[in-house]
């Protein structure tokens, strides 16, 4: 990949950061929603087609994200009910850190033992 692909890649993301932030000044809920698109997903699909032009690895890949992307969703219980229970800031985010991370540990786990068997 050369640079001037690479640094767009950066520039691109900065700039969805950077938007998700300023937007939610403005209105938590419009910038919930700028950050609930599937932006990541939509900017690697495009690249990945531009890239390698293999539909295969795009459908494999949009299937896989499809499963995998309820494991990360517990990460944001914490933080939803943080003001109304009284926790921190950090404390929720930990608390969705270790959700998020334990559910993924268990999926890792069970799937690693159905390929064993």
């Amino acid at each position: 990949m050369n640079l001037m692909a690479y640094l767009l890649r950066v520039v691109v993301a900065a700039g969805i950061i950077v938007a998700v932030s300023e937007l939610s000044k403005r209105s938590p809920r419009y910038g919930a929603l700028l950050l609930s698109l599937p932006l990541t997903s939509i900017l690697a699909f495009a690249f990945s087609w531009r890239q390698h032009q293999d539909l295969a690895s795009i459908s494999t890949l949009a299937k896989d994200t499809l499963v995998l992307v309820p494991l990360g969703l517990p990460f944001f219980v914490p933080l939803a009910l943080a003001s109304h229970y009284g926790w921190n800031f950090y404390a929720a985010f930990a608390a969705g850190l270790l959700l998020a991370s334990a559910t993924i540990g268990t999926w890792l786990i069970s799937a690693s033992k159905c390929s064993d068997a």
